[in-house]
């Protein structure tokens, strides 16, 4: 029987382990098929506080993990294949690994992020962290005074454009349909903009680079279009991973698990969830590294008052 069992890696699984281990309630944390979660396809990150010269996505995450295992974490390289969550306070909640072997435990940390939403294109996977990437907070800086492409009418795609458009000499903003998704006050900050260039019934139909991004080609009107730039980012969603927990918690309409206000608690008491899994709307190392923190600190109250 354990107190806590953590599903995912990444910022939000290893912090929450950090606190849980530190508690001193043994944490039990599966790592699932991508160690590290996304954080480990960035290439460099200049945001993460403490790092002044900044780190490498991998190096961040691997240095987390260790101050994890300092503290006697049990980290376990298995993905989780089912869960059966009791609805009782107090209630065992019982986890399955590869099909077979049964954890049962007090307590889960749900951490297992969310996934980008691909333009489905040849060459865009080997390019990821080498111009393509899916934050323009994270990595528009490394495009300072450069060329750059963003793909997606919504909120996310027209504020990631706002950000860049400050920072880079060029945006190109390729959106499928022929009006934007956006709410109308981003609409209008964009339109304002000059050094943004709006390409509306439109898709990018290739990548050009080996090595690192160097351009792309634009269909429209019938017309493909050459653009040399230096960083794509695709900002068409992310898709929560939550699969395993549909029809036990609660999930919002884009299926992000739903928490209680002010903390991390799910509808299953003893089941708590940190990181992208339950953030639609900022999606940053430090923010799923500190909502780690909360869910630790919220099972342990939860572990105190059933003693």
């Amino acid at each position: 029987m354990e107190n806590c069992v953590i599903i995912g890696s990444g910022p939000a699984g290893y912090t929450a382990a950090i606190y849980a281990a530190r508690a001193d309630i043994k944490p039990v944390l599966f790592t699932g098929n991508i160690p590290g979660g996304q954080l480990t396809t960035t290439t460099n990150v200049d945001n993460y506080p403490g790092f002044p010269e900044g780190i490498s996505g991998n190096k961040l995450v691997n240095r987390i993990k260790k101050q994890a295992i300092r503290f006697n974490t049990k980290i376990i390289d298995k993905t989780i294949t089912e869960v059966r969550l009791s609805n009782q306070r107090g209630g065992i909640h019982r986890i399955i690994v590869d099909k077979k072997n049964i954890i049962e435990s007090k307590g889960v940390i749900i951490a297992t992020g969310s996934s980008p939403k691909f333009l489905g294109i040849d060459g865009e996977n080997k390019l990821i962290g080498l111009g393509i990437s899916f934050c323009a907070t994270c990595d528009g800086f490394f495009h300072k005074g450069k060329d750059v492409a963003i793909v997606g009418g919504g909120d996310t795609a027209l504020e990631e454009a706002s950000f860049l458009s400050k920072i880079c000499r060029k945006v190109y903003l390729v959106i499928r349909k022929k009006s934007f998704k956006a709410s109308k006050i981003l609409q209008n900050r964009i339109l304002k903009k000059k050094n943004i260039i709006i390409f509306f019934c439109s898709q990018i139909t290739k990548i050009i680079g080996n090595n690192f991004l160097e351009g792309i080609q634009i269909l429209q009107n019938k017309t493909n279009k050459i653009f040399s730039i230096s960083g794509l980012f695709i900002a068409i969603g992310h898709n929560p991973n939550t699969e395993l927990f549909k029809n036990q918690l609660k999930l919002d309409e884009k299926g992000y698990i739903l928490v209680k206000n002010g903390s991390t608690a799910t509808n299953k008491p003893g089941v708590f969830s940190a990181g992208d899994v339950q953030d639609s709307v900022y999606r940053q190392a430090i923010t799923s590294a500190g909502t780690g923190c909360m869910a630790a600190i919220d099972l342990e109250k939860y572990l105190f008052f059933l003693s």
